[in-house]
């Protein structure tokens, strides 16, 4: 009678300490899943909010694209992937600002054409769902040709394939939200403008939608 009470004991202690470390989604697929973000119907879309004193400016790309890669049963310790925008893609909304931003003075989007964002390691999982998790992570920001660590909130959901997931692409799809703040002089920006008419810290908001379908790899690579 003891020794079967030992062994439920641990039987139970075993299934708790599997579910506390199981870090990821609780869906149908299993093992390492890649998800390609490239949609030409531009979609997948990147923010920018600037807060200045006298002046609150907003940007935005839809030229937005990247993999990322997991484990679906341990996403914490097997994340890793790469999103990228091209620096001339993002808009204001006035076009002399937009050629501004985009000149040797702000971006220099002719010798930096690319920003990226680059997983480097998650910190913690706070709460999960079964097909959504939300992540703290650090991550490689690059710009300007300047790369530094940021911390950032990210939030992935994830679709098992589905008639209504086939009307966006075929496969499974991944959701991803990001955001995270980054100072200007950080990176090697420095205006006069800079503290009235654009602040120094920009906050940046990424949503994109991903499919692991070889449909969508053969098309990125093309």
């Amino acid at each position: 009678m003891t020794n079967r009470f030992l062994k439920l004991v641990l039987l139970i202690i075993s299934v708790f300490v599997n579910l506390v470390c199981a870090q990821g989604f609780n869906v149908d697929a299993t093992g390492m899943q890649t998800f390609y973000f490239k949609d030409d119907m531009g979609r997948n879309q990147a923010t920018f909010y600037s807060n200045a004193l006298l002046e609150n400016i907003t940007g935005l790309s839809s030229d937005v694209w990247g993999e990322v890669s997991f484990d679906v049963q341990d996403v914490e310790n097997t994340l890793q992937g790469e999103i990228s925008i091209s620096t001339n893609s993002l808009k204001t909304g006035i076009d002399r600002r937009d050629e501004d931003l985009y000149g040797a003075n702000w971006l220099d989007a002719d010798n930096y054409p690319v920003i990226t964002f680059k997983i480097r390691e998650v910190t913690s999982i706070q709460e999960f769902e079964n097909d959504k998790i939300r992540i703290y992570l650090l991550a490689d920001f690059t710009l300007h040709g300047f790369t530094k660590l940021v911390e950032s909130d990210v939030t992935m959901t994830y679709m098992s394939e589905s008639k209504l997931t086939q009307k966006r692409a075929p496969g499974d799809l991944l959701g991803v939200e990001v955001t995270f703040n980054f100072k200007l002089s950080d990176f090697g920006i420095k205006h006069m403008v800079i503290g009235t008419r654009v602040a120094d810290e920009i906050e940046i908001n990424a949503n994109v939608v991903g499919s692991n379908s070889k449909q969508i790899i053969k098309n990125t690579v093309n």
